[in-house]
């Protein structure tokens, strides 16, 4: 799963998956499987299968959506949620980032990251991040040691605090087969590391599917996994962008078709690792991800009666999860968005009415991904804000925000939906989520650095003046930190500049260096 340029780079028969198969494959897949059973400290032929609770966790583009948007499901879906996706920060560097884009500490500054996850916990969301996906490298292809690479995992890991991981492999970082081993050797280790702790650390992994089940790469690397001794959580398929003729068969019918053939697969692959499966049998390790609404492939659409149909049959069947790609998509496209048939990442290209997938796939699938019970709500006092320790500037009625600005209020951070200035309080009680200028991020965390300006030594520009004139270029001091005018300008407080991006004639002059700077 990908951005919104070829989210799946192509089709899933592909030649190099079919080269893939015959390289990587031969000794595990075809008429009869020969597996090695106890390679690697694979579990015994007692080794069991924990049943699980069904669960729904919708994928959510990180570095796609703005930092006013929650990723949260709506219409009374269930509020998990996969992070996706973290990836190598380059082709041969073994450091963890967000699509290449955002470091953890990056990630941490310019998305509000941190305090989002710790948001979503106080919504009884439970957390998970996903590796991988189509566009990027992932770890295991970059990290060239096992110790290497758990550590890189174990990074996200800590840094998030999560028990379950998602390991989206599709693409060349599918057919790389040492990278395969590397992986499921890491998570192995990461996994027994956990155990000794007494804790758990839940893993899926989530491959491309075609309608007659996995690919010969992706068998492959279940069984990479089981050989390596991985507790699977189970093997989420990719239900989406086939590349092939459906012959009429629906969105529906053909992941239908897809779950059952990969049923089978998973069936004879743990059977022969000797692994025994709860009473619903491969259903207990098998979840389905659809792309809602128009796929990257220009024919296939998934439908609203499509999710319905794929609902019914995952419930009737006792499938463990279900997903989707994405949170972010699930929604009508708006009217200035002229061409549905090219995919959007922040919406579905169908009309959706009052409807969300999110609410139709998760029907039934109420569980939780792990056994962290949810967390229990209790009224929060009033705090009293600190402008020496907050974040971000206290919220003041008197001043102007900037779309995307934060702000600290009772003790939560809030960013501003749009140009707002006075009305009521970001807390405001009283509205509801459309009629606000605000969108509650998360709450101020312990280890948060207090907002500061930036500075400059006295006579590195003028002071400012109040009865000066100055045009556009021009760069004055205004109480230790210096401002760059955008247009021409007199009398006007250049501090409004540090929470009005729009209206004020002023900017801090580090915003010259910087994309973004948003307090």
């Amino acid at each position: 799963m990908t951005r919104s340029t070829g989210r799946h780079a192509g089709q899933r028969l592909s030649p190099w998956r079919v080269s893939a198969a015959v390289i990587a494959v031969l000794a595990v897949v075809g008429a009869g499987i020969a597996v090695p059973m106890f390679a690697n400290g694979q579990a015994s032929a007692e080794s069991t299968v924990k049943a699980a609770p069904r669960w729904f966790g919708g994928y959510f583009d990180v570095t796609a959506a703005p930092v006013s948007e929650m990723p949260t499901s709506a219409s009374g879906a269930p509020s998990n949620v996969v992070l996706a996706f973290i990836v190598a920060e380059a082709e041969d560097s073994c450091v963890p980032s967000w699509g290449t884009y955002y470091g953890l500490e990056e990630a941490a500054t310019a998305l509000d990251l941190d305090r989002r996850v710790a948001r979503m916990r106080q919504k009884d969301a439970e957390v998970a991040v996903s590796f991988g996906g189509a566009l990027n490298t992932e770890l295991a292809g970059a990290c060239r040691t096992v110790d290497d690479l758990a550590d890189a995992y174990e990074a996200v890991i800590d840094r998030y605090d999560i028990e379950m991981i998602d390991l989206d492999v599709e693409g060349e970082n599918l057919a790389d087969t040492v990278a395969g081993v590397r992986r499921a050797e890491a998570v192995a280790q990461l996994q027994e590391k956990r155990r000794k702790k007494g804790e758990d650390l839940i893993v899926w992994l989530t491959l491309p599917v075609a309608t007659h089940g996995l690919t010969d790469a992706g068998l492959a690397s279940v069984d990479q996994m089981l050989t390596a001794g991985v507790e699977l959580g189970g093997v989420n398929v990719m239900t989406m962008d086939y590349g092939i003729d459906l012959e009429g068969a629906s969105m529906a019918d053909a992941a239908i078709s897809a779950l059952k053939a990969t049923h089978t697969q998973l069936s004879a692959l743990y059977r022969r690792h000797e692994i025994s499966l709860p009473r619903a049998g491969a259903w207990s390790v098998l979840g389905a991800t659809p792309m809602i609404g128009q796929n990257d492939v220009a024919g296939e659409v998934f439908t609203l009666d499509d999710a319905e149909e794929l609902n019914d049959f995952a419930a009737e069947n006792s499938l463990d999860r279900m997903s989707m790609w994405s949170v972010n998509r699930d929604r009508t496209c708006g009217a200035n968005y002229p061409n549905t048939e090219i995919v959007s990442d922040s919406c579905s290209g169908v009309d959706q009415g009052d409807r969300t997938f999110a609410a139709l796939l998760s029907a039934g699938f109420d569980g939780r991904p792990t056994s962290t019970p949810a967390q229990t709500q209790r009224p929060a006092p009033v705090v009293k804000d600190d402008p020496d320790t907050s974040p971000y500037p206290v919220w003041s009625k008197n001043l102007a925000y900037s779309t995307a600005v934060r702000v600290v209020w009772h003790g939560n951070v809030y960013a501003a939906k749009w140009w707002t200035r006075g009305g009521a309080e970001p807390d405001d009680p009283t509205l509801d989520g459309t009629a606000t200028a605000w969108t509650l991020v998360g709450p101020v965390l312990r280890d948060d650095e207090p907002f500061s300006l930036p500075t400059a030594a006295p006579g590195t520009y003028p002071e400012w003046s109040a009865t000066g004139i100055y045009v556009a270029g021009d760069r004055v001091l205004y109480k230790g930190t210096a401002f760059v005018a955008k247009w021409w300008t007199q009398g006007e407080d250049p501090s409004l500049g540090i929470t009005d991006h729009d209206r004020s004639p002023w900017e801090l002059v580090e915003a010259e260096a910087e994309t973004e700077v948003i307090p």
